[in-house]
């Protein structure tokens, strides 16, 4: 049986939307969603008719972080899970850096690497609903796609700490007042809202806009590179050290029971 495609690509005018497409395991992250979502930025960024993106999810969540099944797959391998994890952190990185804007479109759960792919957009839109947050302590791991160095710049260092350090899932409307969330609205509002933010953003294309976004990361992650190389540092320094697939089979136990 033919497998259904990681990203789903559609197009409506100069707006590009890529949503990721692994309902089943809440858009989870893994090897192949990673990969294709790379080549769906490079194909956008590509095509001179495309002037901004929208980054969404399909079915009840828009990513709920790294697919921890294949992290326990990789626990007897060398590295363990840091190999994949420094593609993921590249990947996100480029939606960071892209020419392009890019708007998340968040509902149900941003969590972990949903997260960090929310951190690495342009502008972010969520429903009131959505569930936010780290959430890496809570399966003994460490971030290593981009957490620890944006969220503190994102949403200020009080609430970054205390997202981070209990690893608690917050309503969006909880992080509406930190500057960071462009707009929250009820559920059924957030494909629309996206797609009029996206719109705003497509009609002020040029190369004055594609400077300003370059200049805006470079003047805000200026040591960005050695932050996120520290953060994959401490990741497999944490992974190899600690018996972190105990706390990942015990977490995968409970959610099949």
């Amino acid at each position: 049986m033919t497998q259904p495609a990681p990203i789903l690509l559609t197009r409506s005018g100069p707006v590009r939307t890529l949503t990721l497409n692994r309902p089943h395991r809440r858009n989870a992250l893994d090897p192949e969603l990673i990969e294709a979502l790379d080549t769906a930025l490079s194909e956008a960024e590509d095509d001179a008719h495309t002037r901004c993106l929208i980054l969404a999810g399909a079915g009840k969540s828009f990513c709920a972080g790294g697919d921890l099944r294949y992290f326990l797959d990789t626990a007897g391998r060398p590295g363990g899970p840091t190999p994949f994890l420094r593609r993921v952190s590249a990947v996100v990185t480029r939606l960071e850096t892209s020419r392009l804007p890019v708007v998340a479109a968040l509902h149900g759960h941003a969590v972990a690497g949903g997260l960090e792919l929310a951190l690495a957009c342009d502008v972010v839109v969520a429903a009131d609903t959505t569930l936010i947050g780290d959430g890496h302590i809570r399966n003994s791991l460490l971030p290593a796609a981009g957490s620890s160095v944006r969220l503190p710049r994102k949403v200020g260092d009080s609430t970054a700490r205390w997202l981070a350090l209990t690893g608690k899932l917050v309503p969006a409307e909880q992080l509406a007042g930190a500057g960071w969330l462009h707009a929250v609205v009820p559920a059924e509002q957030v494909a629309g809202t996206a797609r009029s933010v996206a719109s705003e953003l497509a009609e002020a294309s040029g190369p004055g806009q594609t400077a300003f976004k370059a200049l805006l990361h470079e003047l805000t992650t200026m040591d960005e590179e050695q932050g996120l190389a520290h953060e994959l540092r401490a990741f497999e320094q944490h992974w190899n050290t600690n018996d972190v697939p105990a706390s990942l089979t015990a977490f995968v136990q409970r959610r099949s029971a």
